[in-house]
């Protein structure tokens, strides 16, 4: 029996992604022993997950501190771990995975010239280009899986594992004579969310085309701005208000009772998905999509991203420009108009709403 820690610090999506290595691993070794080290906010979407025998909790800014590190270190030392994969692969993890006792260490390369230290005895480069249809994130984490064994019959679908408790869970009554449609008004960061005039005009668009409840998914340190996007509605009448997802784990459950996700891109999409829900992104233009838009078919899950209309509005940018537009994307999130997104989503809504 083998014991196994993957560190995964770093945001929702990411963890749930990087679940995809405990699912694989334990499905050819179901006596080993597999540990995950995340943040404490994102344990929602591992949780109840029978591939992962233990959760190690780590808070961000406290591991930020050099003695918690150290202590962190140690305590990996103790569980004497004979695999510990990185797909984090920050001076952190790095760090951990240099002094923590195991016998083989799997991450990913620094870009850096002198940053590849030693840290790993398997490093392994990341992938130029994804070839699955799960994208690169995904294929990025079996990858690394890959550098311990052979692993056949791949499962690249990370899931969300509720309980029978959590199945059960409905919706109030007045909420059940219409399909809700659950939507991320926000992304995770200012960076990842659509201008607030844009997202209202697609939401009164959905509210008028289509006789289906709307539900609101935000961040509990979102509601002021949930506010001004509520208020800048048109369509109020479907819009449900007394329903709120607090947790990340309270919005597996909602999502789970809901019909579509139409979201900015983050981890919620990833959780949609995870629960086999339709989905219909909207892309940052900062973001790579073919990084992050995993299980596409155009149908079932279907996205948005201003390349997919106007294919050289960053490349013709310099590299000051770009890195400008990943502090500040608004004036290129400007040129991705309700005009280009509506007609793909009444597409998708229309498939997946029947």
């Amino acid at each position: 029996m083998k014991k196994i820690l993957i560190i995964q610090n770093k945001r929702i999506g990411d963890v749930l992604i990087s679940s995809v290595i405990a699912n694989n691993y334990k499905a050819k070794y179901p006596d080993s022993e597999v540990h995950l080290m995340a943040y404490d906010f994102t344990h929602g979407v591992i949780q109840n997950n029978p591939n992962i025998d233990k959760i190690i909790s780590i808070n961000e800014k406290e591991l930020k501190k050099f003695g918690n590190l150290i202590k962190m270190i140690f305590q990996v030392r103790r569980e004497k771990y004979d695999i510990i994969f990185d797909p984090y692969s920050k001076l952190q993890s790095r760090l951990i995975c240099k002094f923590g006792g195991a016998t083989q260490t799997v991450g990913h390369k620094s870009r850096k010239k002198i940053g590849n230290l030693g840290y790993y005895t398997h490093p392994v480069g990341i992938l130029e280009a994804k070839t699955q249809i799960c994208g690169k994130a995904i294929e990025d984490r079996i990858h690394l899986l890959q550098q311990v064994d052979t692993f056949e019959n791949i499962n690249y679908e990370p899931k969300i594992f509720l309980t029978e408790e959590e199945k059960q869970f409905r919706v109030p009554e007045k909420y059940q004579d219409k399909k809700i449609i659950m939507l991320g008004i926000l992304g995770s960061t200012p960076q990842k969310s659509m201008p607030y005039e844009y997202i209202t005009q697609i939401i009164d668009h959905i509210a008028s085309t289509f006789d289906c409840y709307l539900l609101f998914n935000y961040a509990p340190n979102q509601k002021a701005e949930a506010d001004k996007i509520y208020n800048l509605c048109q369509n109020k009448a479907n819009i449900i208000l007394d329903i709120y997802a607090p947790s990340i784990r309270d919005f597996a459950v909602l999502m789970n009772q809901c019909a579509v996700l139409v979201s900015n891109e983050g981890g919620t999409v990833h959780i949609a998905k995870a629960l086999n829900k339709p989905t219909f992104t909207l892309f940052s233009p900062y973001i790579n999509k073919d990084d992050w838009s995993s299980f596409e078919d155009g149908k079932f899950h279907k996205s948005v991203h201003l390349l997919d209309f106007l294919p050289n509005a960053i490349s013709e940018l310099s590299y000051e420009q770009n890195k400008e537009i990943e502090r500040n994307p608004r004036e290129l999130y400007l040129k991705l108009t309700p005009e280009m997104i509506l007609p793909e989503l009444d597409s998708f809504l229309k498939d997946n709403l029947q």
